[in-house]
């Protein structure tokens, strides 16, 4: 295992994780006005509709299935009798028709701001390389389930990048277990953890204040002037 495989496989994450929160405890004590999605509703609304139910809903069982592959442990599925074909179906259609809402989503979410002049003008930096970034996430993750997982690769995340993530989590990584994970799975866990970097400096801190019926609400409701007829 060489310096570089240290760097990105122990350092790197804990660098992320640690402006992750920090960064999270610094941008709530010097900016909670500026804690919100800044949403763009007012300036486009029709195209918004679709690309953020699906990108929204897309992410939503992204992550659920994150937690099921990466954070439970392998045993737990043998120990209550799911198989591994059970649950390789269950991760590629499943999942990848999880994947296939989010990439639709945030691809129409790009092609949305890059083609209304008006959400270009009053989108800042930190716009842009939040929305390249997830895109990258989303797509290279969506990429790594239809493009190896799908066609009958025989690595699976649960034997390496499972067990390396929970050790992260519990402060006792095994570098080793991801020096030999395909390149895919690598390039996508390192942007993962370069978004959660520089998640509390963008817009993307909004998550934490949604509130439940977020998915469910009505847009933007505007009242008329006029008045009722009685």
């Amino acid at each position: 295992m060489t310096g570089l495989d240290q760097f990105l496989w122990l350092i790197y994450p804990y660098i992320m994780l640690t402006l992750f929160v920090v960064g999270h405890i610094y941008r709530y004590n010097t900016d909670q006005f500026g804690w919100s999605a800044k949403s763009s509703e007012f300036l486009e609304k029709r195209n918004l509709k679709w690309a953020s139910l699906l990108f929204h809903w897309g992410i939503i069982f992204v992550f659920f299935g994150h937690v099921a592959g990466v954070l439970v442990p392998k045993g737990f599925y043998e120990v209550i009798g799911v198989t591994d074909e059970m649950y390789h179906f269950g991760a590629v259609w499943i999942g990848g028709a999880a994947g296939l809402m989010a990439v639709a989503g945030i691809l129409l979410l790009f092609i949305r701001r890059v083609t209304f002049r008006r959400l270009s003008i009053h989108s800042s930096t930190s716009d842009w390389i939040t929305l390249i970034l997830l895109a990258f996430v989303i797509v290279t993750g969506f990429t790594n389930t239809v493009g190896y997982t799908a066609s009958g690769g025989e690595f699976d995340y649960r034997d390496s990048i499972g067990p390396w993530f929970r050790g992260i989590l519990s402060f006792n990584p095994d570098a080793e277990l991801m020096v030999g994970a395909p390149i895919g799975f690598q390039i996508h866990i390192l942007g993962a953890f370069l978004l959660f970097g520089i998640w509390p400096f963008t817009r993307l801190v909004h998550v934490w204040s949604v509130p439940l019926t977020y998915l469910n609400r009505r847009y933007l409701v505007y009242r008329s002037m006029r008045p009722k007829k009685i």
